[in-house]
């Protein structure tokens, strides 16, 4: 998913509601929390897409994609939004188990490089 793509239609959704306070108003965030992802101060998160979906109706097809309709009527919408976070918990699991296998390797290859220096 491109951010730079996202924020493009959160701008959209922005200007929707009148500005940034009258959006952050409509979905209970802090006005400078909108600003910062805005600014990529902070990035895109699933809090806000799901608040701007649960909350606002807007699809998230169209806010992550870019396709499909704007608003939703459909029901379908909370699921796709529940298998987005499942799926991006997962990736974050990868990613801190992968963190851990290179520390591992790091300190396998350490080791490795001692006892070649001492047997050399």
């Amino acid at each position: 998913m491109s951010d730079e793509a996202i924020i493009k239609r959160l701008k959209v959704i922005v200007k929707e509601h009148g500005g940034q306070l009258g959006l952050a108003h409509a979905i209970g965030v802090d006005q400078g929390f909108i600003s910062k992802v805005i600014n990529k101060k902070q990035e895109m998160s699933y809090y806000l897409i799901r608040k701007l979906c649960f909350q606002l109706k807007y699809s998230p097809e169209w806010l992550i994609l870019g396709t499909g309709e704007k608003i939703i009527n459909k029901p379908e919408s909370a699921k796709l939004i529940t298998e987005i976070q499942m799926l991006r918990t997962e990736v974050d699991i990868l990613h801190a188990r992968m963190r851990a296998y290179e520390i591992e390797m790091k300190e396998l290859k350490d080791s490795f490089s001692i006892q070649q220096q001492k047997a050399g």
